[in-house]
């Protein structure tokens, strides 16, 4: 297993639209272990391909307390969003430390493929239908700072650019690890 290193917000490359998955093979497998052991030692609850600079529609989640849940979400797509909306603090990877709130549906009902590319249906409501909803916008290369008020995505742009220099600074590259 490899540890990937996680794109750090304002890093544009977490802006690029990801591309449908069309081969289920050793590759995809791997990448989907990667991201695992990647968002369980960040640690996290969530992660999109596009977060570790491989933009494919494909997303790990596991929200449980014991981390043994792992839920593959390829090619996701919401099919149905609740009306009711939920308040949640969110954080991110690709902005540690951060946390603030976002509105969104509470519930959603999501299509997706397997790792074996069979398609299935899942209905979330809680931390997972948050942590879906994120991890899906980062497939369309939007990240949940965006959301909020642009006084405070400067103040956080700031404060990431000045830690991945300080962090540049202290740190020689081949020991840097972005998480």
């Amino acid at each position: 297993m490899t540890i990937l290193t996680i794109l750090r917000y304002p890093d544009k490359r977490l802006n690029k639209i990801a591309q449908p998955v069309k081969q289920f093979d050793a590759r995809l497998r791997q990448l989907v272990t990667d991201m695992a052991e990647t968002m369980y030692q960040a640690p996290g609850v969530g992660l999109a391909a596009s977060q570790v600079d491989e933009h494919i529609q494909l997303v790990v989640i596991d929200t449980s307390d014991a981390q043994n849940q792992l839920q593959v979400f390829i090619n996701p797509e919401i099919i149905w969003s609740s009306e009711e909306k939920t308040f949640y603090d969110e954080g991110c990877l690709s902005v540690p430390g951060i946390y603030d709130g976002v509105e969104r549906p509470a519930e959603v009902s999501v299509r997706a493929l397997d790792l074996d590319g069979q398609p299935f249906e899942l209905k979330a409501d809680g931390l997972l239908a948050v942590c879906v909803q994120h991890e899906m916008d980062h497939l369309k290369g939007i990240v949940f700072v965006e959301y909020l008020s642009p006084l405070k995505r400067n103040r956080i742009k700031t404060r990431m650019i000045k830690e991945e220099r300080e962090l540049e600074r202290t740190q020689p590259a081949a020991k840097r690890r972005r998480v």
